[in-house]
């Protein structure tokens, strides 16, 4: 396997309700480029041989022709729309069906990220390489120290990862999370975490395998949370659960670059001026 068996799925499906917008397409580069662009370049480069974006139908022309400008004809995509899967509400059913919403358009193995996130110039290369080398059945987190993911508009929530060796052991969703006279601390779980703390900010390295999975997990969620306007199957609680399960093993690759990303609109200058420097 090469890194051209991969398929970068960018999760471009959100509504943007904090930030007041659709982020999927919020330049944020010198060029107009917006973060997506980013990924796209950083997969091409690290070999990746497709990109498979989800997102909303009401975004398909606009995410098409912007693609097309700043990657030209040749790119090879597939958008997929999130919300012409599974039952019908206005809010997306989460991180975990968007992937799902996209299995059929990856026949193999997978990197999945965030469309309004950057993870560094070797992040992406970095996933694909792990992704490889765990021969097929095991995933990838790339995870980040949590001082490096904070907002300085607000608080945030985190996925803290709990390690034995290079391994996961459990990934603890924490919300809340901010930094208060110099320390940095949780509503919930509540209390005190160390600056250092690596956290997923949802870059993964797929197995097919993992993949194959969730449409059993998201059968079972959605018996219990059909009615639930708000429930989301949520892509790090489904792939914790085939962890526990001793279904995948998860490897977890530390990275010393700065994640940069927007919650709202005041992050925004600050993800420009970053992006700028890199």
């Amino acid at each position: 396997m090469t890194p051209s068996d991969v398929t970068l799925l960018v999760m471009a499906g959100g509504l943007g309700s904090r930030f007041g917008g659709d982020k999927q397409l919020v330049d944020v580069g010198p060029n107009g480029e917006t973060f997506l662009d980013y990924a796209i370049r950083d997969a091409l480069a690290a070999g990746i041989g497709s990109v498979v974006v989800v997102a909303r139908t009401d975004l398909d022309a606009l995410l098409r022709d912007h693609l097309a400008r700043q990657h030209g004809p040749d790119l090879p995509l597939t958008i997929v729309h999130q919300d012409t899967h599974g039952p019908d509400r206005r809010k997306p059913w989460g991180t975990g069906h968007a992937v799902l919403s996209a299995a059929s358009a990856c026949p193999g193995p997978v990197v999945v990220l965030n469309a309004d996130d950057h993870y560094g110039p070797t992040g992406v290369r970095r996933t694909v390489e792990a992704l490889l080398a765990g021969g097929g059945s095991r995933g990838v987190i790339l995870a980040f120290k949590l001082g490096r993911t904070l907002s300085s508009s607000g608080s945030v929530s985190r996925g803290v990862c709990r390690i034995a060796g290079d391994v996961l052991v459990e990934l603890v969703e924490t919300h809340g999370i901010r930094r208060e006279h110099g320390r940095i601390v949780a509503d919930d779980p509540s209390g005190q975490l160390p600056d250092d703390a690596p956290v997923s900010m949802n870059l993964w390295g797929l197995p097919e395998a993992a993949i194959a999975r969730l449409p059993g997990q998201w059968a079972a969620f959605h018996a219990v949370h059909s009615d639930d306007p708000s429930a989301e199957f949520l892509l790090p609680e489904a792939l914790d659960q085939q962890r526990a399960e001793g279904l995948l093993p998860i490897d977890v690759v530390g990275t010393e670059e700065p994640w940069i990303g927007i919650t709202s609109r005041e992050d925004l200058e600050t993800a420009r001026t970053a992006l700028a420097e890199t």
